[in-house]
């Protein structure tokens, strides 16, 4: 079961393929049409990717910081006063 089965497969066979998943730590790819469709992957498989996307954020939001640090600022009544209101 480990690899690809089709949408049909995983229907027919979900609960088996959600123990091999959750207990063997197997990964498996559910194709359609010869595409794949999604992947069935361990809870501590998606613990990580989100830890990783947490640490890419936050690395984006520093830079993003350090940019702003440097851009000049327009004080709000000034900004109003440009945009004519």
């Amino acid at each position: 079961m480990a690899g690809s089965i089709t949408v049909s497969e995983a229907r027919q066979d979900f609960a088996e393929v959600v123990n091999r998943v959750a207990y063997g730590k197997e990964r498996v790819t559910v194709v359609r049409r010869g595409r794949d469709l999604v992947a069935i992957v361990p809870m501590s498989d998606v613990l990580l990717l989100e830890a990783i996307e947490d640490e890419l954020d936050l690395a984006s939001a520093r830079e993003a910081l350090a940019d702003a640090d440097q851009t000049p600022r327009i004080p709000w009544t000034e900004l109003r006063a440009r945009l004519g209101r």
